[in-house]
């Protein structure tokens, strides 16, 4: 699991995904978490990639990048992104979202790397 960054400590705290300047608002704290975060010392039955390996995974055009689903999922998710990261698992890297909505719940969607799909919301 690569952890790419974290948005918002509070969780009443949310960010405006609709404001033109979003993605660049995020470009360097996202690049910052995922440059810097720490390698895993076990795969197990998740394969933990290293940042290189999702850079390569873009660049080859095996999975989009986190802005275009950022771009994509806009007004499809129950909340605002307070925090991403992104995984292998079963051979397939997955998008792990998290989501806090204007009540302050909190949830998780994972997103499909490859598609942009919505594969699963659930509230924590």
């Amino acid at each position: 699991m690569i952890h790419v960054s974290n948005l918002s400590g509070r969780l009443g705290h949310s960010l405006p995904m609709q404001s033109s300047g979003f993605l660049e608002f995020l470009a360097v704290p996202l690049l910052a978490g995922f440059l810097l975060a720490p390698m895993p010392a076990a795969a197990g039955d998740h394969d933990k990639g290293a940042p290189d390996a999702v850079r390569r995974a873009v660049e080859a055009g095996e999975i989009k990048s986190l802005a275009d689903i950022l771009a994509s999922l806009r007004g499809k998710l129950p909340g605002e992104v307070a925090g991403v990261e992104i995984e292998r698992e079963r051979g397939r890297w997955i998008y792990e979202f998290r989501l806090v909505d204007d009540k302050g719940r909190l949830y998780e969607a994972h997103v499909d790397a490859r598609s942009g799909e919505i594969e699963r919301i659930k509230e924590k």
